[in-house]
């Protein structure tokens, strides 16, 4: 059975609360690390609370 790590990242907010920047050099350097994007958890109103990633217990170390 595998066993799975997991990550999250925050992506940036402004003063809004809304994302008001992309996220693509984290994301690549997440997914370089093996890390798959699994889901988003968004806030109730809108907006991406956290991004939820995993990959394998024996995946490459950050």
């Amino acid at each position: 059975m595998t066993e799975w790590e997991y990550e999250t990242l925050r992506p940036p907010r402004g003063p809004t609360q809304k994302e008001t920047s992309d996220p693509k050099a984290e994301l690549n350097e997440l997914g370089a690390a093996g890390w798959e994007l699994v889901t988003s958890v968004e806030y109730a109103g809108g907006g991406t609370k956290f991004l939820l990633f995993k990959r394998p217990v024996d995946g490459e170390p950050e």
